[in-house]
This record gives C-alpha cells, structure tokens and sequence, in this order.
C-alpha cells in the first residue's frame, strides 16, 4: 500500500476532506500532518497564523518525514518549502506533489517562495484550469468532486427553518427586524457564502449589488452570510437562499459553486476560476462579466424563482474519480523518480 504524508493548512476545509475520502477510497494510506496554529476567517475579522507556528512547524515536518512514507504531498503552496525540505532529508529522499488551491499567486507576499519551492515539486496538482493558466510549469488538472449525496435538493421552507431563517433576521451586518408573515413569504434571500472578513471574497460588492436592487425591485432582500459552520449543514444554508452571489476577485474555483449547483440553488458569480466551466450549460444560473451585469442576472434569478437545473452535470464526476486520478499521479511521480538500476 502507497503510505504519503500529506501537509496541509487547513485539514478542515471541505474539500481537502473530500481529497481525503478520495485517497481512502484508491487504497491509500494517509497521514496528514496541518500547520500549527490556525487561519480562518471570522465574521468581522480573520485570525491568521504567526511566523512562529511556521518555524514551529519545519521540525514536525522533518522528524515526520523520517517515517516509512513514499511521497510527501504538499496542499497549499505555503507547504510546499515544508515538502521540499523534507525531500531533501537523506533518511528520507521523498518524491514531492504539490496541489495549489488558487490564492498562492495572488496578493500573496510569500509567492516568490512558493514558486521557488513548486519549481521543485516533481509534480504540480490544480483544482481548475483557470489554475494551470497561472503556474508556470506543467499542472495535472484534478478537480475536486462533490458530494452528491450530501448537497442535494432540499425544500426551501425545510432549509429555513432548519437555519433559522423563518425568524426575524434580515440583511447580514444590520440589525434585526420584526417582519410579517406577509413579508417574509415574499422575501428573497441571497447568500454570501463566507465571512465578510474574506478581502479576496469581496464582501462590498456583494453588498452594493443587492443594495442597488433594493431600489429597483418591490419585495424585500435580504443578504445573508455564512462561514465557519459544519460542512454538513451548507446544504441546508445553500438551500434556504434563492440565489447565491459570488463577488471574488480571484479564485481557482470556488467549491461553493458546483456545492450550490448540486443543490439547483440558482447562482449568479463574477467570471472567475472555473465559474463560466460548470454554469455554462445551467438554466437559472449566470457569469457576470461586470459589476452591472451582476445586478441585473441577480434581479432575473430572484424575478423567476425558479431552481437551476446544475445537479446532472456532477453525476460523471465522483470521489471515487478524483481517488483514481490522484493513485495515477503518484504512481507516476514514483516511477519518475525511482533510482536507475
């Protein structure tokens, strides 16, 4: 059995769990060894990890890498050095992939060193082609799957009350306000799905967007945010909006776009990451190229209420998919770098 150590940033995040089942599922050991500290992003604020969880982490890395491992698998580019400098051990002499989950190469002050340190990954993994344009060397394109089985259709009246929508909350950030039961039949809610605290989610406009259409449309709406809640609740969350928006500058995908397509929430985004790839072909879903076509795709999608028709697209696509995909590519990587006999 192919044994790797897998570093990673944030083990918790939905789809490195996913990358995990996958592994699981083509027979792979994995030990996952996350940075110490911890990088998440609260409502109002983002909790970030210090320099000193970074050198704290390089010893973890190399006494670990002396254990019986056959490739060392970097998630996130600020692993990669941590990948290579355990390669490098003469105990060890492992094989390096690296997987780049899209924010490496943008406004990020340790990018030189990421590139410097994916030079050296004897192979680069991305979720997106919208990814591979932005790394300069050869990528294995492994989208992440979703799970089917857990983002799936929901009844909307069953989704909102399940997260407390029915009640009298109303715009993310503002206070509550009582509201009829006339009001809330009418309303419709779009969703943010992340903390406002995200800069790269772009928090503001998403905010101007449904703000504008305050003025322009006759029924209430309202802009919700989540973040930091357990992955098997987003369901209920994506379920229980109308629409969802998504205002980032950058992405390599995001996930939250083929989780709410899964669901046949209707999504409007910004042309980014692979958000053109999976909408394309959707009824009730668009990709805005500015910021006046975000109004008025959002204002189409709220106008009809009707689903999107998104969930077929991912029946070809599984867990299982990315675990062979992945299997191949370290099979690769170790017949690349097997010693000449």
């Amino acid at each position: 059995m192919t044994r790797i150590l897998s570093l990673t940033t944030t083990a918790w995040r939905s789809f490195y769990q996913s990358q995990m089942a996958a592994l699981e599922y083509a027979g792979i050991e994995v030990t996952t060894l996350p940075v110490p500290g911890e990088h998440r992003a609260l409502e109002d604020d983002v909790r970030r990890r210090t320099p000193a969880d970074y050198v704290r982490y390089l010893p973890q890395v190399l006494r670990e890498a002396r254990g019986e491992y056959d490739l060392v698998h970097a998630n996130y580019g600020l692993t990669a050095p941590f990948a290579v400098a355990a390669s490098m051990l003469p105990t060890a002499d492992l094989p390096v992939v690296c997987t780049l989950w899209g924010g490496e190469y943008r406004d990020n002050q340790f990018e030189p060193l990421i590139r410097r340190a994916t030079a050296h990954a004897d192979h680069v993994i991305v979720p997106s082609k919208a990814m591979a344009d932005r790394v300069d060397r050869p990528c294995d394109v492994i989208p992440f799957p979703v799970d089917t089985d857990l983002f799936r259709p929901i009844p909307t009246a069953t989704a909102r009350e399940h997260v407390g929508w029915d009640s009298t909350e109303t715009n993310a950030g503002a206070e509550t306000e009582t509201k009829t039961e006339g009001e809330r039949e009418q309303e419709r809610i779009v969703l943010f799905p992340y903390a406002p605290s995200r800069d790269e989610k772009n928090y503001p406009l998403a905010k101007r967007v449904v703000d504008d259409l305050r003025d322009e449309l006759d029924y209430p709406i309202s802009l919700r945010t989540v973040a930091n809640q357990p992955y098997e609740e987003m369901p209920y969350y994506l379920n229980a909006a109308d629409a969802v928006l998504l205002t980032s500058r950058f992405e390599s995908g995001p996930m939250t776009i083929k989780e709410a397509t899964a669901c046949n929430t209707p999504v409007v985004s910004r042309d980014v990451g692979f958000a053109r790839e999976v909408l394309t072909d959707v009824s009730n879903a668009a990709v805005a190229s500015d910021d006046a076509a975000l109004r008025t795709h959002l204002a189409a999608l709220l106008e009809t209420g009707e689903s999107a028709d998104g969930r077929t697209t991912f029946t070809d696509y599984t867990v299982e998919t990315m675990g062979s995909r992945l299997r191949t590519v370290y099979e690769q990587c170790l017949r690349e770098t097997e010693p000449a006999q």
